[in-house]
């Protein structure tokens, strides 16, 4: 009965931190639809976590930042205008 107890405390626990339960991932609707426009680097990370790769173009007038975020075939790109969320984009909706 204990041991049932702990497993469902962790599923909670995990569910509460909106993470893909089977992979443990982030990366989920609800938490890509949390990021908005403006939103600093640190924002972004708290919400999704590190990314799974990142490029980084210094332009003459700004530097821009693009985080990919993948978890399988679902993905997530976040483009930072100056270290703030531009735009973004996925096919999270999709799968």
């Amino acid at each position: 009965m204990k041991i049932i107890s702990v497993a469902l405390l962790a599923i909670l626990v995990l569910a509460a931190c909106n993470r893909n339960l089977l992979t443990g991932s982030k990366l989920t609707l609800d938490n890509y639809n949390q990021i908005t426009t403006g939103m600093s680097k640190a924002q972004v990370e708290k919400i999704l976590g590190p990314p799974t790769s990142m490029e980084t173009k210094d332009m003459l007038v700004f530097k821009k930042t693009i985080w990919r975020y993948e978890d399988g075939r679902k993905f997530a790109q976040i483009t930072f205008k100056n270290d703030e969320v531009d735009s973004k984009d996925a096919n999270l909706s999709r799968q």
